[in-house]
């Protein structure tokens, strides 16, 4: 595991800069939709804003009491969600560094997070094998969604919010319905499901510990 962060050119896999600043292992990154900063999240138990150009930490956003495992940038660059092994999220304003809000109700470490694209709501997923929607103007959990047998550790929703995606160590990737909290579908691997992402409405992608990339069809027969 390493502290520092690592810019890279998609073009030639070369190294563009590095980021250093964090004192222990850097868990989670993030970049902003304005191509020129990103944000890092550690086992310091702080996130850090950098900007990419100069590769210069802007600022420092400290308050978590353990890990920083998850972070995620709302749209227009001005709030950011961050999870914990302190078994919190916490909402922050980019700007000024503060903390916005503290999201209580996990019971374990919380290792995913995701935000709605209208920043009105946020998933995550976590040791204690739940996944909670969030309201996010009052830091209410709206849903508790219920069926891993293990840890949560990648968390995605679909572009209207409609939708998410889980992975866990019980090797299951699930797709739910968040107006009910139903599990909409299952389905297995052979290894746990570490990353989950929409490639469009009815197309998904998953990663697996046996060294897979699972591309999943959802549309109804």
């Amino acid at each position: 595991m390493t502290t520092r962060c690592r810019l890279w050119d998609l073009a030639t896999g070369e190294t563009l800069r590095t980021l250093k600043a964090h004192t222990r292992t850097v868990r989670a990154v993030a970049g902003l939709a304005d191509g020129r900063r990103a944000l890092s999240g550690s086992d310091d138990r702080t996130l850090r804003l950098w900007d990419l150009e100069t590769g210069k930490s802007l600022r420092i956003l400290s308050g978590h009491t353990l890990w920083v495992t998850a972070v995620a940038v709302l749209a227009g660059g001005a709030r950011a969600l961050s999870g914990s092994g302190d078994n919190t999220l916490r909402l922050w304003n980019l700007i000024t560094g503060k903390p916005l809000r503290t999201l209580k109700g996990h019971t374990s470490t919380v290792y995913a997070v995701a935000v709605a694209a209208d920043g009105s709501h946020a998933l995550s997923g976590s040791y204690d094998n739940t996944l909670r929607l969030w309201d996010l103007a009052t830091g209410e959990t709206l849903r508790l969604l219920k069926g891993h047998t293990n840890t949560v550790y990648a968390v995605a929703l679909l572009a209207d919010g409609s939708r998410a995606l889980s992975g866990s160590d019980d090797n299951t990737l699930r797709l739910w319905n968040l107006a009910t909290g139903e599990c909409l579908a299952e389905y297995t691997s052979d290894g746990a499901i570490r990353c989950v992402a929409f490639a469009r409405d009815d197309l998904i992608i998953a990663g697996s510990e046996d060294g897979r990339i699972h591309i999943l069809d959802i549309r109804e027969p």
